[in-house]
Parts: C-alpha cells; structure tokens; sequence
C-alpha cells in the first residue's frame, strides 16, 4: 500500500478520500487555488500545497503544477476523483513519466473510452448493444441532415470527448439541427477542447441505468450492481438510487456481465462506470464509460458495505481483487441527493456568496458526504455541488423517508440551493411509485415548483409549526416586558386557548392552540381537525425545529422574514402570516397592494463571466428572446429579454465580470 498520495482535486471528494486514506494509515497531499487556501479539504489534509490562482485552468487543470507537488512532497501517487483530470488521458501519462502510479485506468485506455466514438466500437466488439446512430465525428450541416433522416427525428448530438452532459444537445425536427450543432460545438469546444461531434437516435424518456465495475491488473473484474440516475437536469444528476426498481436479478446479471465484457475488451483496470439507456421494454444500450469514481458512488456503498476507494488504492498499488463476483450481494436499498448551490426556480442558475449558517446532519443510516462549512465561500469557478446526503434502509420506502427527514434537518444559508427542491423530488408520487425517466423533472415539475398541490397533510403539519413558533416567541417577547415580581407558592394556570389566523400563498388556516405559554405539550386544530403536539427539543433559535405531531417526529427550517415566518418541509417552501382573528379581520379592509410595471431593464440573473453579447443598440428584441451569454460555474447560460422593445443601450462588455442584478441593457418600449 502506498505511504502518502496527492489529492488532485478539491471539495467533498478530496475529504471523501481523506477519510479512506486516513483509515489505511495513508497521508495525503491536498492542492488548493487562492481562492480555497482556507477551505476545508486543506485542513482535512496532513499537507497542503498551494498550486495557483483561483481560475482551475491556472491551478487544478495545470498538469506540472499538480505533478511537482506530488514529486516534491515525496508522494508514490495521484488520485485525481473526479471532474478536473480524472479522465485526461495526457495527464495520467505525465503522472506514470514522473514516476508515481496513477489512481485510475491507464492513459490508453482513458483515451479509448474518453473518446465516446472509439468507446462506442469498443462496446460493439464486446457484443454489448448500441443505440443506433452515426458512429464517426460530423461537422457539415447537410451532411447531418440526409443523416438524420436516415437515423429517424428525434436525434442526439453528443461530444466525441469529455461527458457529465456538457455539449449534448437534442434537434426534435430538421429547423433544429443547425442551431443545435453549433451550439453543441460550442460548448464541448470551451469544457474538452474537442469540437467533435456525432449523432444518436434519442429514445424518448428512457431510464438511465448505470453498472459500476472494478477492476485489477491481473484480468479480474466484478460488477457491483447497478444504479438508477434517471432523475436529472440538463443531463445532469440530481436524485440518485441503488438498486434500480426497474431491475431485477436477472436483468442486473445481465446487465453486469455486459459491463465486465465491455471493461475487459478495454483493458481496463480501477474502479469505472458502465452508463446504459433503457426504454419501456427494458431493451438497454450502451450509452458511455465514466473511467472514474462516479459522484454517486456512495449508494453502491452503502447497498454492498464495500469502499471503492480502498478497493481502488489497492488495485493501482497493484493488489489482485479481495473479491470475487459470488461475494457480491446487494442488501436494502440506498438513495442520495445531491446539493447544489443554484436556483432551481430560475432554471437551475448557478449561485454564489458566504454559507452564513451550515448545519451538519447525523442519523443512524445517514451519510453526509460534504465538501464545505460556516465561512465557506461559493465562487463562480467550480462546480456548483456543495454536498452529497445519502440515506440507507432495509427497503426503498424506508431510505426515501430516512433522506427526507435528513433534508429537513439540513441547514445551510447564504445561497441558494436545491435542497428543497431535491426533497421534493422524493415526495413526488411519481417517485414514490418509481415511475422515473430521464424526463421526470421536464415532466412533472415546472420553474423548480411540482406541477401539482403540496399533500395537504404536509401543509397542516407547516402550519402547526409556524403557528407553535410564532407564539412560543410572541408570549416570550410579553413575558419580558413584564416587570419581575415576587411569587409565593406555586402557581396552577389552567391551560389556555388562543386563537389564530395563518395564510399561506392563497391557502388560509384556522388555529386554535391549547396549552400553556411554558409548556411543550399543546393541544392543536387546525381547520377544526385536533392534533397533538409535543416539541422535545425547541430549538428555533438554530432555525431548525423537531415536533411530536400525533406521535410522529417532523422537522422544519424556519426563518422570520420580516413580518412573516418562513417554513421548508418536505421540498415545500411557504411564508405565512399569522394574525389574531381581529387581525385578520381588519386585514379585509386594508387597500391591496398594487404591482408596478417591470422595468425595462435586463439584470444579470446570476454573478460571472460575460461571454458575448447577441444584440447591439437600435436592435429590436422580444421577450424570451437571448440577449446576452454568461459562463458561471463552468456552465454557459443564455439570458433573455424581460420584455419586447428596442435595445437602447448595452452597458457591458463580452469578457466583463458581472454581478447579480447588475444591469445588462436598458430598453425602450
């Protein structure tokens, strides 16, 4: 086994190693750019290494810098995780020439499989199926149309390097294709430095079913079981759940030994990823290899009690398999979310700024595989995922509750994320049934809300929240006020009866709470339905709050805004005012508050880098219509016309830094 290695990677899967290495008595060398000298992968470290400035191509991308670190720290090793240069070819060969062993498959085979062309005939020899398409790089238009009609509409474009979803692009009709095509060069140009594409027939709402492998040096390969990824935004992950419950033992054997024949017709060696598309006839097809660890790797280990990080430090040290395919057994099911600082209202915008609170979260059968902290800063060069929450039980029922009770203990401010979105997902009925394609969220839900009402069931239970907080505080704050007096004897107050008002959105409750001010039992009816309420720990001063509501335990996050109480349970996020009944009923009279006309102004949805402006002044636009491209978090977003009318100014500049809400153009109607 190695003595110390290089962790050439940063965030939750530089500490997702550590914490292997750590327990195989192995050191570890972290990296860092300016802008991470004081993130928490550094000091998890037992050395650290600054490599440059903040850009990652200027530091996490620079081959010499991560290898003379490795060189001069006197490390036997680099593992590079993932992102970054776990599947560059070039680099894993630098690492062999400086004398280290990389923590992965060989370059050769890198580039064999990174190439998604080359990886596709590897699979045909191998005997595993394809989808049908155009197996070799395309880049003149008319070319690609008599193509397309040969391969049928809808059609995949899809880069020849590179993967996680960047620089895929659908054309549904023939109008589509050239647009589709550019864009599609574009961006796999800019994240891989290849503008190779080619064309697949795109299976509508297919399954996405991956097959994780692991291979030694010695021509041993296991398959450890699959898992299901379908739940995904623009190509990329968000809900992730192992085993699949559109698989069954047969189907996961086959399945299997179709990823360990592609594996071994590669050369392969390591841990890897299988990727396969599954339409509504459980036909599979080989859709690309991942030659590294998968961001999802946890639910695989979780369900197999194996450490693929260890089983990988083992096979590049050179180890034969401590496993054979009969030890291989898949128990209870697993389920990981994964985080993100973005908007899932605002088409899943990147989102930057200081975590302000951060809450770690413990449970039996929860795991938190996190990259940050309180203080950490969220900037615009990295990848968005912030963490990973991952939930086990003895049945898939028993880990989607597990991981929506850890999302509602969860606490993190300062930017905004996907978590309440995530939960959502999990309490989709869509979900809960496992009716799940990689169109699910196209599907069923629409600007990041679920296209259909909240359960009212899980309302009442928010409402019983705010309402307990609200007056838990209120008789606080009249408490204090008081003067102090002496109290002789001890005092029998009969429980008392108050009565409130609550409305959320266009839903309005009404509550009648019993109990007394000190106590942290109440009586509680909502709507005239009676419950019973116990808070054993009140913690709202966390922001977080645990109720007994008819015996079960609930969780909340809440937040006063203002005048108002903000509550997140269960992927629903209301504000609610609470007013006495005489409130509520002078509220009726007060004048409503009018909207004034939008402004006309573009405002930069998010904070970055300006990559060109499609419009110039006197140019009419339309609302909808892209304006202007801004790159944030490695990521390309197109922002478009509030409004129709005549650009009468642009007050940026391509390769200008923006910030959120900083003025584009202006516009005269």
């Amino acid at each position: 086994m190695f003595k110390k290695i290089l962790i050439a990677n940063r965030g939750e899967i530089a500490i997702r190693i550590m914490r292997t290495c750590r327990s195989l008595n192995v050191k570890t060398v972290a990296v860092y750019s300016d802008i991470d000298a004081r993130s928490l992968h550094v000091r998890e470290a037992d050395e650290a290494i600054h490599i440059g400035p903040s850009p990652s191509t200027s530091s996490y991308l620079v081959h010499e810098k991560i290898i003379n670190a490795a060189v001069e720290q006197g490390c036997q090793a680099v593992h590079p995780g993932y992102g970054f240069l776990s599947e560059n070819s070039a680099f894993a060969a630098a690492v062999v020439k400086a004398g280290l062993t990389f923590i992965g498959p060989s370059s050769e085979v890198i580039a064999a499989l990174g190439d998604k062309i080359s990886a596709k005939n590897i699979a045909m020899k191998a005997g595993v199926p394809v989808v049908l398409g155009h197996n070799l790089p395309i880049v003149d238009i008319e070319e690609i149309r008599a193509l397309a009609v040969e391969i049928g509409y809808p059609v995949l474009l899809k880069p020849a390097a590179g993967g996680g979803g960047r620089g895929m692009r659908l054309a549904a009709t023939p109008d589509e294709l050239e647009s589709a095509l550019q864009s599609a060069q574009e961006e796999t140009r800019k994240a891989f430095g290849d503008n190779r594409i080619f064309m697949e027939r795109f299976i509508s709402n297919p399954r996405h079913i991956e097959i994780q492998i692991i291979a030694d040096k010695h021509g041993n390969v296991v398959s450890l079981g699959e898992r299901e990824c379908s739940i995904q935004r623009r190509y990329q992950k968000v809900i992730e759940e192992a085993p699949s419950m559109a698989v069954d033992t047969e189907l996961r054997a086959r399945m299997g030994e179709m990823a360990c024949a592609l594996a071994k017709q590669a050369g392969y060696s390591n841990a890897g990823t299988v990727e396969f598309i599954m339409d509504g006839n459980r036909n599979f097809f080989f859709m690309e290899m991942n030659t590294r660890l998968q961001v999802e790797h946890p639910i695989t280990e979780m369900v197999t009690s194996l450490d693929l990080v260890e089983l990988q430090l083992r096979v590049a040290a050179g180890e034969p398999l401590p496993i054979s395919q009969k030890d291989i057994s898949i128990k209870g099911w697993s389920i990981e979310a994964r985080i993100c600082a973005e908007d899932s209202s605002r088409n899943f915008l990147p989102s930057t700024g200081l975590l302000t609170r951060y809450s770690n979260i413990r449970g039996r059968n929860i795991r938190l595989d996190s990259g940050v902290e309180a203080g950490s800063f969220i900037s615009v060069y990295y990848d968005s995922l912030l963490s990973k929450v991952i939930s086990w039980g003895e049945t898939r029922e028993e880990a989607r509750t597990g991981l929506i009770n850890a999302l509602n203990r969860y606490h993190i401010e300062g930017v905004t994320t996907n978590l309440d979105f995530a939960n959502s997902i999990l309490n989709h009925p869509a979900f809960i049934k496992g009716e799940l394609s990689t169109g699910f969220i196209d599907e069923f839900f629409d600007n990041g809300d679920a296209k259909i009402d909240p359960p009212i069931e899980q309302l009442i239970d928010m409402v019983i929240a705010t309402t307990v907080v609200y007056h838990f505080w209120k008789n606080l704050v009249r408490e204090s006020l008081k003067p102090m007096t002496a109290k002789v004897g001890l005092s029998h107050k009969p429980a008392q009866r108050h009565c409130y008002v609550v409305k959320g959105n266009k839903d309005i409750f009404e509550v009648e709470l019993q109990g007394q001010v000190s106590s942290r039992d109440w009586s509680v009816k909502v709507n005239g339905n009676e419950f019973a309420v116990v808070a054993p720990v009140f913690e709202f001063y966390r922001r977080r709050l645990k109720l007994s509501i008819n015996g079960v335990n609930k969780y909340f996050r809440l937040q006063y805004r203002q005048n108002f109480i903000w509550n997140a349970h269960c992927g629903i996020s209301r504000i609610f005012e609470l007013y006495t009944p005489r409130e509520w009923e002078l509220a009726q009279y007060m004048p409503k508050e009018k909207k004034g006309a939008h402004e006309n102004v573009l405002l930069s949805p998010l904070p970055g880098m300006v990559v060109s402006i499609l419009v110039k002044q006197g140019d009419r636009v339309y609302r909808g219509q892209d304006l202007v491209v801004i790159e944030s978090m490695k990521m390309e977003c197109g922002v478009s016309s509030p409004c129709d009318g005549i650009v009468e100014k642009v007050t940026v500049a391509a390769g200008k830094a923006v910030e959120t809400d900083e003025v584009l153009i202006t516009f005269t109607t």
